[in-house]
């Protein structure tokens, strides 16, 4: 009898992970859902629907974009942390979701490391410090000189409170030890606008929706906000170049999945957009458009991830930024 019950133990034991395995081999067996947490059109959205048909080619399942914008991201990461961990739904996660927002807000209803598994780092955003021509500067130097001898008389508009434009703005004020009036936007459009017409001084916005109004001259390019020089604006130095010593400030696209979610399925995922940032249609698209390709382990995401939720948390303690 204790022989048959320690059979039959070892029947279950053994079967269990074969149930798992079988699950896991048989993934994806729908279409996957990988949630953009903010309007059709932007950076964020332009650069997911470029990974997908690549992610699709290696999975064999359509992979649908779900925009679900709102609150800064927090709506569409939210949706993401509450879904199954079945590997059938992922988010499009961003500095704002995983960096600035859960540093800011004072309820973002959910936890940026508890309630992910971290897939893929795919691509980092530098951002192009922008002025009106009528500013008459064309250094950060120069910039700063102006902003110290007119505390908070220069307007710096941003997409929007919290946004990656406003904290890097703020970034920039405590590391130049100046002060900038800040005029939020709903959006990057609108402040865009407002900065072509002279209403506002300047701007920091990423590179993809900024290089036409360079080329037109619309606006003068001071500075890049990335460690390094960008290939689409080989010319614009770095803030670290433009004397602002040690600045690192970038917008970043990642894919998440909920807590829990398989680590094979992880894998499967990470090996795809892997793949496809070697491309070159792929690689030369994303650096035209001014972007950084990435890639890397689920586990260098994590730590990229923590570190960006400690970066950004000294930046709004520093600040004093916090939303409601």
């Amino acid at each position: 009898m204790k022989i048959w019950k320690s059979a039959g133990l070892a029947l279950l034991v053994s079967v269990a992970p074969l149930g798992a395995q079988a699950q896991q081999a048989s993934w994806p067996a729908k279409p996957i859902t990988i949630v953009v947490p903010f309007p059709p059109g932007g950076a964020t959205d332009v650069m997911a629907r470029i990974l997908a048909p690549k992610i699709e080619k290696a999975v064999g399942q359509p992979v649908v974009i779900e925009n679900k914008a709102g609150a800064g991201g927090t709506i569409g990461t939210r949706a993401v942390a509450n879904a199954k961990n079945d590997g059938y739904t992922f988010l499009w996660g961003t500095v704002a979701t995983h960096g600035i927002g859960p540093n800011i807000r004072k309820n973002s209803s959910y936890d940026a490391v508890k309630d992910f598994t971290p897939v893929v780092h795919v691509v980092d955003q530098p951002y192009v410090l922008v002025v009106h021509p009528s500013l008459g500067v064309s250094s950060v130097a120069e910039l700063t000189s102006k902003a110290k001898a007119n505390p908070g008389g220069i307007s710096a508009a941003s997409a929007g409170q919290g946004t990656g434009a406003h904290m890097i703005l703020e970034k920039y004020q405590t590391e130049a030890q100046s002060t900038f009036l800040q005029v939020p936007y709903k959006g990057a459009g609108p402040a865009m606008t407002d900065l072509l017409g002279g209403q506002v001084k300047l701007t920091f916005d990423v590179i993809l929706t900024t290089v036409p109004y360079i080329e037109a001259k619309r606006v003068i390019p001071l500075a890049v906000t990335s460690a390094s020089r960008s290939l689409a604006l080989p010319d614009v130095p770095t803030m670290n170049e433009a004397g602002i010593t040690g600045f690192n400030a970038v917008g970043w696209n990642g894919i998440f999945a909920p807590a829990g979610t398989s680590d094979d399925i992880v894998q499967k995922v990470n090996v795809a957009v892997n793949e496809a940032l070697k491309l070159p249609e792929i690689k030369d698209r994303i650096i035209k458009d001014g972007s950084i390709p990435v890639g890397g382990s689920p586990e260098q995401f994590q730590q990229f991830v923590e570190s960006e939720l400690a970066s950004w948390g000294d930046v709004a303690r520093k600040a004093n930024v916090m939303l409601d």
